[in-house]
């Protein structure tokens, strides 16, 4: 498994790339971890490589060094999956296809909507054109590309990406569970978060400007309600200082002020999970959601943005609520609708946490599994 993060960063790769690796253990498979630096020297009693790396925008980026040849020579895989490749995986894709071994490519970063979003105009448009370019040229090595949302994979099939599948993702229900609603440490937490019985309306993620946290304004100012924030990242001064002068600047009596809990991990999520009462998302550049699917484990009904990955993970109605990115209030709406209606949104919690009962990560990993052997048959056809 080569994967451009891994811990100690956190983020939905580094999860991703540990659910798999923890329930491949459990299937009895044998696995290698190669990874940007510094990174433990195990997981779950597989190997981890951690390879030089430089820091770009607090994230530890790996150098494909000749190590990463080695190492994989050494250990002579089966198959290569290369996580959310760009810079790692693109190396170990195309050292997969020079050496004949069967790779899959788990695409999971919308890397060119990021870097349009961060460039202006046509040198955005320029730049985003550009990563597609790499994206369709790394994953032209790859026996199989898989997107974890069908709104992904279609965008992948669109751009020419070849040979591409679906893989979702899996949630830890034994962690991410309603029992945790009742616990004494979620009551106290709550009683510090809501004293007046305030409806929490939770957030839990990278901070970062591609999560357009901006948008959490618009609920900023709902009556009754205080906004709970759990990560951290680049972005946290200034949707700060911007959420906090959204609620000071609302008319009649102000909310209390958002709160920061910063980056949870464990037990303490769980419980910072449960006090929420609504999950809101508002990324529109998500391939697929995971803190969504978390939310719902929970019990939550869950707000988010009609693109992307949400797509697939909020039934509109039933297990949450999707709202117009391109109306200006549609977010503010949806969620009032839902601070005003405890029954609707109790029933709707029940519902999302009925729909990811069944997404474990050992039924996700036995798919993935299928998918290798997919890999490895599709690069024998081809070497035919």
């Amino acid at each position: 498994m080569v994967t451009e993060s891994f811990l100690p960063t956190l983020n939905g790769v580094t999860t991703s790339v540990c659910r798999v690796a923890q329930s491949l253990r459990t299937l009895g498979h044998e696995a290698l971890i190669i990874a940007p630096g510094p990174a433990p020297a195990s997981f779950e009693g597989f190997r981890v490589r951690g390879l030089p790396s430089i820091s770009v925008r607090q994230f530890p980026t790996g150098v494909p060094t000749p190590a990463l040849r080695r190492t994989l020579e050494e250990f002579a895989p089966d198959v290569i999956h290369a996580a959310s490749p760009f810079v790692l995986g693109a190396r170990a894709l195309q050292l997969a296809d020079r050496t004949g071994t069967p790779a899959v490519a788990i695409y999971q970063t919308d890397m060119p909507s990021y870097i349009q979003q961060h460039g202006p105009g046509r040198l955005g448009t320029g730049a985003a054109n550009a990563a597609w370019r790499w994206i369709r040229r790394m994953h032209a090595h790859a026996d199989l590309t898989l997107a974890p949302s069908r709104p992904t994979l279609d965008e992948l099939r669109a751009q020419g990406v070849p040979r591409t599948d679906l893989w979702a993702r899996g949630v830890d229900t034994s962690l991410f569970s309603p029992r945790w609603r009742t616990n004494p440490g979620t009551a106290e937490l709550r009683r510090a978060l809501a004293p007046s019985g305030e409806v929490l309306l939770g957030y839990v993620g990278r901070l970062a400007p591609e999560k357009e946290l901006w948008r959490l304004t618009e609920v900023a100012q709902i009556p009754g309600t205080r906004l709970v924030i759990v990560g951290d990242g680049p972005h946290r001064a200034q949707i700060g200082a911007q959420l906090t002068e959204a609620v000071a600047s609302m008319p009649g009596r102000p909310n209390r002020t958002p709160i920061f809990l910063g980056r949870q991990s464990g037990d303490d999520l769980a419980r910072a999970y449960a006090a929420f009462d609504v999950f809101v998302h508002t990324g529109t550049r998500e391939t697929f959601g995971q803190t969504l699917q978390e939310a719902a484990a929970f019990g939550l009904p869950v707000v988010a943005p009609a693109r992307g990955g949400p797509l697939d993970l909020v039934d509109h109605g039933r297990t949450g609520l999707l709202f117009d990115p391109d109306h200006r209030g549609s977010l503010h709406d949806h969620v009032d609708a839902l601070v005003g209606d405890r029954e609707w949104r109790t029933r709707m919690g029940s519902t999302a946490e009925a729909a990811v009962r069944g997404r474990s990560w050992d039924c996700l990993t036995e798919q993935l599994v299928g998918h290798y052997e997919s890999a490895r048959e599709g690069r024998a056809l081809r070497a035919a």
